[in-house]
């Protein structure tokens, strides 16, 4: 990394004969805390503050300063009938399937209508909630019936596919050709990338797979569609015949070449990521929704293959398109496993911060009986197993779980954590409005949302206080890549300074999260800067001279954000931000 730091720099190169020390979270930095704040003292003393630039921030990645919404599209809300294919499937149907529970209760498990015509005519209710980025489900083409194999999924029910089809898109045919559910005659996958984009200013972040196609075996007959594989020109290149793994023959049969002989996941097939072909198959597919719009990846099941897989994928990608930014489910609450995918040996692909979601369903569930000071851990601040825990992508929960069951109050709390601290936060469609809070997928997750939903979300309480708070990350170049030091996280109140000192902005954020249910008063003297503060949801000002604390009262349920533009004015402050980042 070149290096930044003007007089500062070269200070502690002299002395220490480390590298760089730009103040960007993850340099490198052999120096012990307690000498990089001496010389950034001893430096700033005998060369005077208008003499040092400090660089100083969280992450350089471009796309971190993105927030997404995540869409499950046939989900979403149906923009264009003429594409439901409600008869599709014949004998297996497709439309609807209604799983009945309890109550009246009910889930899906057929198409129900969601299409990207219906995302992009509400690009501007995405984009006026304060989201840059809308990450689908895979929009690849998936078998036209339900499947008649495994065992019968019910109510409630999990790891069974039988009776369901492939509405949520992961179960590809074709890893080339788009789903006749999801495009229309006046929209292409590319229109639609192109049109969110020029319109909104929302980028796509497409959801890709490595691991599995469909369904592959245990039908009573077998069905089109099913563990077969199709390329680019529509020619079928693997079948897995409805064979059990151990049944096929890739030594001898052309046709089960791309398939491990050992099962993965439930009845998927598990394709054989050490075939030059399959490699070559699926690494080409992802280059080519590239060139359909996709600016960022979202990597299903990652863990699911092997790290010189995604090295080859990432170092193939990002040949033709630097810095892609790619980002994996390996759904594990082990930081030290989940950050294995995240070093430059392994593609340095980042991911979804599990263990941060655990713990923000224990805060956030219930707000009035937990402690912030839970969260303070999954942070990874310094000392952590990520290559930089800035780029990690944050949510509580998503598609594959059951959604928080958090009262309005908690989402408010969740998403007032969520768009301050560090990572790019993620949040599922629906929970604007706490759409089916409580339930798994099977329950309920994942029913239709719809447009009279997305309608009257904004008039929600939830969707309103989200909108506030996403909108000032947005436009606060702090929060979004800027070095969090944490001042207080303890009981119901947090305390914490996000900081970024570049080229491109000077800026320092003061924030404060009440979660009780009475305001909180907070005063704040420990590296209190002098200067204009501005409060970003109110506007108010605060002028504060050397010496003076920040003294405010943070409402019941509350967030403020306190902005100081400009140069850091505090050798203490600086030091200590030089001492945290010597430890990460």
């Amino acid at each position: 990394m070149t290096p930044k730091l003007k007089n500062l720099t070269l200070a502690i190169t002299l002395a220490l004969g480390v590298g760089t020390i730009t103040a960007c979270a993850y340099t490198s930095s052999s120096m012990s805390a307690d000498s990089a704040k001496a010389e950034a003292e001893s430096s700033a003393a005998s060369n005077g503050k208008a003499d040092n630039k400090v660089t100083i921030s969280g992450t350089t990645t471009p796309f971190a300063s993105e927030a997404i919404y995540f869409v499950m599209t046939d989900r979403f809300v149906d923009g264009d009938p003429s594409n439901n294919h409600e008869d599709q499937g014949g004998g297996f149907p497709t439309w609807q399937l209604p799983m009945e529970g309890p109550d009246g209760k009910k889930a899906y498990v057929g198409y129900m209508g969601g299409d990207l015509k219906g995302v992009l005519n509400n690009g501007d209710y995405i984009r006026d909630m304060g989201f840059t980025a809308v990450w689908m489900t895979p929009v690849l083409q998936n078998p036209n019936q339900s499947f008649s194999g495994d065992e019968q999924i019910t109510f409630g029910g999990a790891f069974k596919d039988g009776g369901k089809t492939g509405y949520h898109g992961y179960w590809a045919t074709n890893f080339y050709k788009a789903d006749e559910h999801l495009i229309s005659h006046d929209l292409s996958v590319k229109q639609y990338t192109t049109q969110m984009r020029e319109n909104f200013g929302l980028k796509s972040v497409f959801d890709i797979v490595a691991n599995h196609g469909t369904p592959s075996f245990t039908m009573p007959s077998d069905q089109p569609g099913y563990g077969e594989i199709y390329n680019a020109e529509g020619e079928l290149v693997a079948d897995h015949q409805n064979l059990a793994p151990e049944d096929l023959d890739p030594k001898n049969n052309p046709l089960h070449e791309f398939f491990h002989d050992y099962p993965d996941l439930v009845k998927l097939s598990n394709l054989d990521d050490r075939n030059p072909k399959v490699r070559d198959y699926l690494i080409n597919s992802y280059l080519y929704w590239i060139s359909q719009g996709a600016d960022a990846f979202r990597i299903d099941t990652i863990r699911h293959v092997p790290h010189d897989f995604w090295r080859e994928m990432s170092d193939r990608v990002r040949a033709e398109h630097p810095d892609f930014f790619m980002f994996g489910e390996s759904f594990q609450y082990d930081a030290n496993f989940i950050a294995q995918h995240t070093l430059p040996k392994n593609g340095a692909v980042s991911v979804l911060d599990f263990p941060m979601q655990e713990a923000m369903v224990k805060v956030f569930e219930k707000p009035l009986e937990s402690d912030f000071a839970t969260l303070a851990d999954t942070l990874y601040l310094t000392h952590g197993p990520y290559n930089n825990p800035y780029d990690l992508t944050t949510f509580y929960d998503n598609h594959d779980m059951a959604r928080i069951n958090a009262t309005d109050n908690g989402f408010i709390n969740a998403h007032n954590w969520l768009f301050t601290v560090r990572g790019i936060p993620v949040v599922y469609q629906g929970s604007e409005i706490g759409f089916m809070r409580g339930t798994s997928e099977h329950q309920g997750n994942r029913n239709y949302l719809g447009q009279h939903n997305i309608d009257n979300a904004k008039s929600h309480p939830i969707a309103t206080e989200l909108t506030k708070i996403a909108n000032v990350r947005k436009n606060t170049p702090a929060l979004q890549r800027g070095l969090q030091f944490n001042l207080e996280l303890a009981g119901h109140k947090a305390a914490f300074y996000r900081v970024l000192q570049s080229d491109s902005a000077q800026q320092t954020a003061l924030v404060l999260l009440n979660k009780a249910e009475e305001p909180a008063s907070f005063s704040i003297d420990e590296y209190m800067q002098a200067g204009t503060w501005t409060e970003q949801l109110s506007g108010e000002t605060r002028e504060l001279v050397t010496g003076d604390a920040l003294t405010t009262s943070v409402p019941a349920n509350g967030v403020q954000v306190w902005v100081r533009e400009g140069a850091l004015d505090s050798d203490a402050l600086e030091a200590a931000l030089i001492k945290q980042m010597s430890a990460q």
